[in-house]
């Protein structure tokens, strides 16, 4: 960190303020050993949480849609259009899981929010879909998952039409060689967008548009190729020549698996198996990972990402899923089992209870001091896999391309 931004870190964040002191003493005091209870519990809480992110933009112009978090800075954040889609899957098992069919309502009102703000030319705005903010390819990849999910499970035609157009969107996007350098962040390619490419492969399939298919196809060639010796992707981080959070390890990582699942592709699930195999490889024994990793799987931050630690726990799960490896689960349940015990089940502030913080300590680089709503998604989805051995969300039936 600069020096610059160590001294601007007060000012934005006001760690003075007693709400915000109390968050950062948690984390300097936690104590050695804290009482978990079971996923259930811990599933309601992070749901709950989610509610609340919805019912924040209540008679706003997003109304539908999930806020994208509570942040020291700015508080309560507008609707975010990029995780609200991928929220819509989570719902849907949550509402089957906990009993609980009144989050059927919420996720149909985020597909409605969502179908609102679609582009004419099938892209969804980026950032918080405010007027005249840019396209991102991920965010609209993360959008059609929501899509996916309200056409197979809801029964919504109109949610695929929407899907395809935005999957169109991304084909005149692409590059020749396979990736996205335009609309991308910070204007260069990323291998963690092959998230995005499971949604378009899996709209492809589902429409039978073969234009599609090869999209994504290409994307995944591309891809494959950033992957070294060691398992680790180039071309993976927000920024060049920065090491890539576990986050979007992780993202990299689901997209390889999927997509290799629904088209029966061996080298795209040995990708898949060669990074997550690596990352349990130097997991400790707590459940802890790093915030970052070089090249090697050399740890380069000393904070957990919660959010990516997440994500490895739900991809370990598939691993074993598919592979039969329970090993894997080992890891996966070492994982949540370190974010259970960081989930403030109880606080009486409902910014923070059911949440999960972006980072441990809740001042590590990734999202620092904020509670990003996509980290209480991927915890809620880990939990849910780890409850009934099944994939959130399911995959689809459909027809394998060869």
């Amino acid at each position: 960190m600069n020096i610059v931004k160590l001294v601007s870190l007060p000012f934005r964040y006001r760690p003075w303020q007693p709400r915000h002191a109390r968050l950062i003493a948690a984390d300097i005091f936690r104590p050695a050993t804290v009482e978990q209870r079971a996923h259930k519990v811990h599933l309601q809480g992070a749901i709950d949480w989610l509610c609340r992110a919805q019912d924040v933009r209540d008679g706003k112009d997003d109304q539908g849609g999930v806020s994208a978090g509570w942040s020291f800075e700015d508080g309560w954040l507008p609707g975010y259009p990029e995780t609200t889609g991928y929220i819509i899957e989570t719902f849907l098992a949550a509402a089957e899981i906990l009993q609980r069919p009144e989050l059927v309502g919420r996720a149909r009102r985020m597909i409605d929010w969502e179908l609102s703000i679609q582009l004419p030319d099938g892209a969804f705005p980026g950032h918080f879909g405010e007027a005249g903010s840019r396209p991102v390819i991920f965010n609209t990849g993360q959008i059609m998952h929501g899509l996916i999910a309200g056409h197979i499970q809801l029964g919504q035609e109109e949610c695929l039409k929407a899907a395809v157009r935005a999957g169109h969107w991304l084909r005149q996007q692409q590059d020749d060689n396979g990736c996205w350098r335009k609309f991308e962040h910070n204007n260069i390619p990323h291998v963690y967008n092959t998230r995005a490419t499971w949604a378009l492969l899996a709209t492809g399939l589902l429409a039978g548009d073969k234009d599609l298919i090869e999209t994504a196809r290409r994307n995944l060639e591309w891809a494959l190729c950033q992957q070294t010796v060691s398992g680790w992707y180039h071309t993976n981080a927000f920024e060049q020549g920065c090491s890539p959070y576990t986050h979007t390890i992780a993202y990299a990582i689901r997209g390889f698996l999927e997509s290799g699942q629904l088209l029966d592709e061996e080298r795209y699930l040995h990708s898949a198996l060669k990074a997550g195999r690596a990352m349990g490889n130097v997991q400790r024994e707590d459940g802890w990972l790093a915030g970052t990793y070089k090249d090697g799987w050399v740890a380069d931050a000393g904070y957990c990402c919660l959010t990516g630690l997440a994500q490895m726990s739900l991809n370990w799960l598939r691993l074993a899923q598919i592979t039969g490896d329970d090993s894997f689960r080992s890891h996966a349940q070492a994982g949540l089992a370190y974010i259970k015990a960081i989930q403030k089940l109880d606080d009486p502030d409902d910014a923070v209870r059911g949440g999960i913080a972006g980072s441990f300590p809740i001042w590590g680089d990734y999202s620092r001091f904020e509670y990003p709503n996509w980290a209480a998604k991927f915890f809620s989805d880990a939990l849910m896999m780890d409850m009934t051995d099944t994939a959130v969300p399911p995959v689809p039936l459909v027809v394998s391309a060869q």
